[in-house]
């Protein structure tokens, strides 16, 4: 399924269709631990499939869908040689500029899990948009792109609108107001996600959505299931990460790049995210390359 591994980095190859790829998997193998720029969506059909993601572990059953968002690293591994997949890879520049989009992407970080189990209905309605899409691409009808970008559409309607239910996020709070909440912190979590390694404070944040920096805090957290400074903190990680694949760069300016004053601060956060450390991180994609060299030379 991999074509392209340089290191750790999965180039995508769409093969005809803009931003679109999908794979019908059945293949019984392990794939390395690895990150892309492309949106991955895997439905299981038959039989459980097993992925490394961050520092979890997770166990996908029948029917369940994961979402990993660009930038996470990720291995994958079948469970049985006798399972099937839908793999599918979306390139999601190609809709982040539609409104709500580029919040319901950063809302994925690490990654969604649906369980079938826990919601048999809606998922039961996305599992149903993945299919149609999985129809359309393999069918190489007239239209196939439009469609199933129509059908990615519906399919990321239905999760944000769930996802960023306003009755779910502030349930204490007015009917009145909760739209109005949801619009004010999609603003703010997209404004870090563009200045995460500036040097940001609660106090500027809270200012900038108009509240005071207690309630911010408070609606903030509600909102996106951790504290506002967790939050800028992933983003600054998920920056340095991209800065550490260039061999040319030091560990240190990536740090600083990144917004951390302090190699060894830099280090600690580094490590208690992603269960490695920089110098780690760095190294197991020079392993890879390595690897990936060797094979070529010997083939």
């Amino acid at each position: 399924m991999i074509e392209n591994l340089n290191g750790i980095y999965e180039t995508i190859m769409y093969h005809g269709l803009n931003g679109i790829r999908l794979y019908h998997n059945k293949e019984y193998e392990d794939y390395p631990i690895h990150w892309h720029s492309a949106l991955e969506i895997i439905m299981p059909y038959r039989n459980t499939y097993s992925i490394k993601i961050t520092n979890q572990s997770i166990v996908l059953e029948e029917g369940d869908i994961l979402l990993i968002p660009p930038g996470e690293l990720h291995a994958l591994s079948p469970a049985s040689p006798n399972g099937e997949r839908l793999i599918a890879q979306l390139d999601f520049t190609s809709i982040n500029q539609l409104g709500g989009m580029d919040s319901l992407l950063h809302s994925l970080h690490p990654y969604m899990l649906l369980r079938k189990c826990d919601n048999p209905d809606f998922v039961g309605e996305l599992s149903f948009c993945l299919s149609e899409i999985e129809r359309e691409y393999f069918a190489n009808d007239l239209f196939t792109e439009t469609a199933i970008h129509s059908l990615y559409l519906r399919f990321f309607t239905l999760l944000g609108r769930s996802a960023v239910s306003a009755a779910v996020k502030f349930p204490d709070t007015a009917p009145s107001k909760q739209h109005e909440y949801i619009e004010k912190f999609m603003a703010v979590c997209n404004f870090i996600n563009d200045h995460c390694t500036e040097d940001l404070t609660i106090d500027e944040l809270a200012i900038r959505a108009g509240f005071s920096k207690s309630h911010f805090s408070r609606l903030f957290k509600q909102f996106t299931g951790m504290t506002c400074y967790a939050y800028m903190i992933n983003k600054r990680i998920a920056y340095a990460e991209r800065l550490l694949i260039s061999p040319t760069l030091s560990i240190m300016d990536a740090a600083m790049q990144s917004g951390f004053n302090s190699l060894c601060t830099f280090n600690r956060i580094f490590k208690s995210i992603k269960d490695c450390t920089p110098s780690q991180y760095r190294q197991l994609n020079r392993q890879y390359t390595a690897r990936a060299t060797t094979q070529d030379l010997t083939n």
